[in-house]
């Protein structure tokens, strides 16, 4: 990634636009994915090690996803 690029997702992740969004996220987006058959992947603060990969059936799973962005499960939750 350039520099460029590195400082413009910098500040994008600063800005208040996307403060906002985080703060007023309404989970429409989350619903949207699961109802359309694809998993969310969500932080949960019970799970530090990890992120909640949840299926649209319902399932959870604890997964870590490496530097390559390959998801590894580390177990069912």
């Amino acid at each position: 990634m350039s520099a460029v690029a590195h400082t413009q997702i910098e500040s994008f992740l600063s800005s208040p636009g996307f403060e906002a969004a985080l703060t007023n996220d309404d989970g429409l987006a989350a619903r949207q994915h699961l109802s359309a058959g694809r998993p969310i992947y969500f932080g949960d603060p019970r799970y530090p090690e990890g992120l909640v990969k949840k299926y649209p059936d319902g399932r959870k799973q604890l997964v870590a996803v490496n530097s390559a962005g390959e998801v590894s499960i580390i177990r069912d939750i």
